[in-house]
């Protein structure tokens, strides 16, 4: 029988980027809150002088241990789904901080069309654009109502940035200047000018400049040193939960971090949240943490799979159609790249920072006329100097032996002359694209892992092909020679990194019967129960989710102030 603690006025699920700001809002109100993450502490003392890519790029060191808990996947419900066993595709974080601790930075709101992508689709083009299958909705919320939430995230973090002039309205300029250009950089921005196209600097967490947030959290400049993606940051540049708002919450005395607790189930009776039983991973014991509101603020996977643990929700039903938890899982096209090489020029690509780079969004939402093309929305293109370590990057042109003689001298002869032009793609969600659990496979305790059925559609296709073309023409237009594209885009296959932006499962939107929260995070069914993150996402964009997770968390924090005090569901 689990050990039953006093109860707390809020439980949280997971201390990321969401749980984090819940935690630093809600306890600034005078809320007493608990937050319990299944990983171990974390501070920025871990990272000094932790360049180790082998260690933390290839070993996967901030990573959940796949043997204890992973997912299953299978390309359509015709084949029996497997465990993923050793990383590929994306990456799956765990600790205090979350995936906070180990992202790039890239910090972008979500287009106005995301947030009315149905209505918008079918005012411009008619019904008929949007394919069978493809269940795009609108999200309950317009990019207006959010942006508020947009600037105090960016506030809070000090995004270092400039105007994107093809993006939604802003109520302020960035709170820090753009990053640095280097060499490469400027020639993208030349030469997407004369493209007649629209560069911009890319909206960075990793700071240009000494910043204090509106909290009084200080923290220093970024050192351009390219260890971002996959690490912690040393200097505590990259805004990360544990420097920005687990600090402020933990200032109010309001807050109890319990680190190694591994929440299982979410309790409820008479249709609400009554709080969380969780196992404690150094002891194995079970507790049972009573809470008046329960806030899960997981990664999706983990969103998800607790909703349906718990049997809260109508589990999403592919061959009807009903339900909605698992509903719109989608990920990201992340192949519609194009890389040059220039013979007779050196760059110093070892250089870098996770956010460092010039984007322009064209091509990206709907500000580009889709009438004579196969695939609706489209994504961000850009070039980023990220850091290239040693051991992962070595590009040779097409043709070359994988070994040998010839392999080295072109190896060496090429090393810091390659630049590439990349795309992150919207995914659009389809009616037998979800999350369910599975029936065959367990974790550590003998719960069900999360199943994933995926595979890449035309619409994917014919996204990955025009925005590697359209990669193509501006690395020509940089200089570059020999250079490769995306010729076809293959079934999606999960042992190849690709991209860790996964989203959907948990769905927001204008009422229950489409969706399972509101557009306050706030379960349509269990008005004491919010679930914040990327799994609330009916579609993903073109661009990173994590700006948009953190202006949907401010706007949860009000929300959940709001209930505590009125008991009732949001509107």
């Amino acid at each position: 029988m689990a050990k039953k603690l006093p109860k707390t006025d809020v439980v949280i699920i997971g201390v990321g980027w969401a749980g984090g700001i819940i935690a630093s809002e809600l306890t600034k109100k005078g809320l007493s809150v608990v937050g319990l993450e299944r990983g171990k502490e974390r501070v920025t003392e871990d990272y000094y002088m932790a360049h180790d890519e082998l260690r933390y790029a290839l070993r996967y060191d901030l990573m959940q241990d796949l043997s204890k808990e992973t997912i299953t996947f299978r390309s359509n419900e015709k084949v029996r789904a497997l465990p993923m066993r050793s990383y590929g595709s994306f990456l799956l974080g765990e600790g205090l901080g979350g995936a906070g601790v180990h992202w790039n930075g890239q910090t972008f709101r979500f287009l106005p069309y995301d947030f009315k992508i149905r209505s918008m689709t079918i005012d411009r083009y008619g019904k008929d654009k949007i394919p069978p299958g493809m269940t795009i909705q609108d999200w309950g919320i317009t990019y207006d109502e959010l942006e508020p939430f947009f600037d105090k995230f960016e506030k809070t973090t000090g995004i270092s940035g400039e105007e994107n002039p093809m993006a939604g309205k802003r109520s302020n300029a960035y709170p820090t200047p753009p990053m640095l250009h280097t060499p490469s950089m400027k020639m993208f921005t030349e030469a997407a000018n004369k493209l007649k196209l629209h560069p911009y600097t890319v909206p960075s967490a990793n700071l240009s400049e000494n910043y204090t947030n509106p909290d009084g959290i200080s923290r220093a400049a970024c050192q351009y040193c390219g260890y971002c993606e996959r690490f912690g940051c040393e200097y505590g540049a990259k805004a990360d939960p544990v420097v920005t708002v687990i600090p402020v919450a933990k200032k109010t005395g309001k807050f109890e971090i319990r680190t190694l607790s591994y929440v299982r189930r979410i309790l409820h009776k008479g249709g609400k949240a009554t709080g969380v039983m969780y196992t404690d991973l150094t002891t194995g014991e079970e507790i049972e943490q009573p809470a008046d509101i329960v806030v899960s603020t997981g990664y999706v996977f983990n969103n998800t799979r607790l909703m349906l643990l718990s049997k809260i929700g109508k589990p999403y039903d592919s061959a009807s159609g009903t339900g909605v938890i698992g509903k719109n899982y989608a990920y990201q096209v992340i192949k519609g790249t194009a890389a040059g090489f220039f013979e007779d020029q050196k760059f110093n690509l070892y250089a870098g920072a996770g956010s460092l780079g010039v984007s322009l969004d064209d091509y990206n939402g709907d500000n580009f006329d889709h009438s004579d093309l196969k695939f609706i929305h489209g994504g961000n293109i850009a070039h980023t100097m990220t850091g290239q370590r040693p051991i992962q990057n070595n590009p040779v042109p097409e043709g070359t032996p994988i070994w040998g003689k010839d392999f080295k001298a072109k190896s060496l002869k090429y090393a810091n002359s390659v630049l590439t032009v990349g795309s992150q793609g919207s995914s659009m969600p389809f009616r037998h694209h979800y999350l369910d659990l599975d029936p065959t496979y367990k974790d550590q305790f003998g719960d069900p892992l999360i199943r994933i059925t995926f595979d890449f559609e035309d619409q994917d296709r014919e996204l990955a092909r025009y925005l590697s073309d359209r990669c193509g023409e501006i690395v020509k237009e940089m200089g570059g020679q020999n250079i490769l594209k995306l010729k076809e885009l293959g079934p999606y296959e999960i042992t190849t990194y690709q991209s860790t932006h996964n989203t959907g499962g948990v769905i927001m939107g204008e009422n229950p019967g489409n969706s399972a929260i509101n557009n306050h995070m706030q379960m349509w069914d269990m008005e004491n129960l919010f679930v914040i993150g990327a799994s609330a996402f009916p579609h993903n964009s073109g661009y990173n989710p994590t700006g948009t997770i953190g202006a949907l968390a401010y706007r949860a924090a009000d929300g959940i102030v709001e209930y505590s005090k009125k008991g009732k569901l949001l509107v």
